[in-house]
């Protein structure tokens, strides 16, 4: 059994930090950048989660959030036969795609755009859904990296992900009898 680990261990203060079961690099790296966004999608998502979401949004993001942790792992290492967790894509891709499914059925469909507003839950879910947007581009740009391979699943799942939140705050927004708040053509505008 390990013993107590201590938060700080004075290894990063040079501005490097060791990746799982791999090398050492520097912090801006893009394998830091990438996890580093899905681990702030993961917190956005815990912060949702202690607003009490209705019921059928709380049962959604407690296992987004253990994806969201392996998913991490993943980015995190270089060499992923050392990893002894791996994140069930395929599965977890289907159950994203289901769930979306089976919301969309409840609400009115959209006839125009919607601001990222409405229940502090939805505006949460809207924060994560861009944070996850972010977390998308980052792990493009390490797909991207000179030689580095990510899994597709990661990148499918992202983008299904971050459909589920938009679906899931207005979601929310109905389950709160809360209106969605529809974009206007601001005034004067010479489009209009």
């Amino acid at each position: 059994m390990m013993g107590p680990m201590k938060i700080y261990t004075k290894t990063g203060d040079a501005g490097e930090t060791g990746l799982f079961a791999g090398p050492r690099v520097r912090k801006n790296h893009p394998r830091i950048a990438a996890y580093g966004d899905v681990d702030e999608l993961n917190a956005v998502l815990g912060w949702v989660r202690s607003m009490d979401p209705p019921a059928s949004v709380e049962a959604l993001l407690a296992p987004i959030q253990h994806d969201l942790f392996a998913i991490g792992g993943e980015l995190a290492t270089v060499d992923l036969a050392k990893l002894h967790v791996r994140f069930n894509g395929p599965q977890r891709i289907a159950a994203l795609e289901s769930a979306i499914d089976e919301l969309e059925g409840g609400l009115p469909p959209l006839s125009q755009f919607i601001l990222p507003a409405g229940a502090p839950v939805a505006a949460a879910l809207h924060v994560a859904r861009t944070v996850c947007r972010r977390a998308e581009r980052s792990v493009v740009e390490l797909d991207a990296a000179e030689g580095t391979t990510i899994s597709p699943d990661v990148l499918i799942y992202l983008n299904r992900l971050s459909d589920l939140l938009f679906v899931l705050a207005r979601s929310s927004n109905s389950q709160l009898g809360v209106a969605d708040v529809p974009w206007q053509q601001p005034v004067g505008d010479k489009n209009g």
